[in-house]
């Protein structure tokens, strides 16, 4: 061993030289940037795993594109709500003001002025009920 190379212990196990572990590593990441390199170049769609699988990915694409038309839906479906809750709240606001404007045609003193033309009075006589008590024989 040189003075740079150290022997790397694992549970008890020896796993190697420092300077070993420093090759596979890059052997490693040397992998990891070719895959990235086949992804990038279309490699991996002439793969035997891709071309195996290749109903169950287009499935899951099929998922996905659900999922898509699903929240468009659920934003349409919110926009029609709250369009109606608006057309819901000007019906409200217009029926308040139809009943206020027919309180206030109908008030009584209205009524008497338009009763004048007809030559009809408001009678000063309150009117009186008469209630009849059954009575069970």
């Amino acid at each position: 061993m040189t003075e740079n190379e150290f022997d790397t212990y694992e549970n008890g196990e020896k796993t190697g030289t420092q300077s070993e572990n420093k090759t596979s590593s890059k052997k490693s990441t040397g992998k990891k940037s070719n895959a990235f390199m086949q992804i990038l170049n279309g490699e991996f769609l002439t793969k035997e795993f891709f071309l195996s699988n290749l109903g169950y990915i287009f499935f899951i694409m099929g998922l996905l594109l659900v999922i898509v038309s699903k929240g468009y839906y659920g934003k349409q479906l919110i926009d029609e709500t709250n369009k109606t809750q608006r057309e819901l709240d000007q019906k409200a606001a217009e029926y308040i003001e139809a009943k206020s404007r027919l309180e206030f045609v109908t008030r009584r003193y209205k009524l008497v002025e338009k009763l004048k033309s007809r030559d009809l009075q408001e009678s000063q006589n309150t009117k009186k009920v008469i209630r009849l008590k059954k009575t069970d024989e």
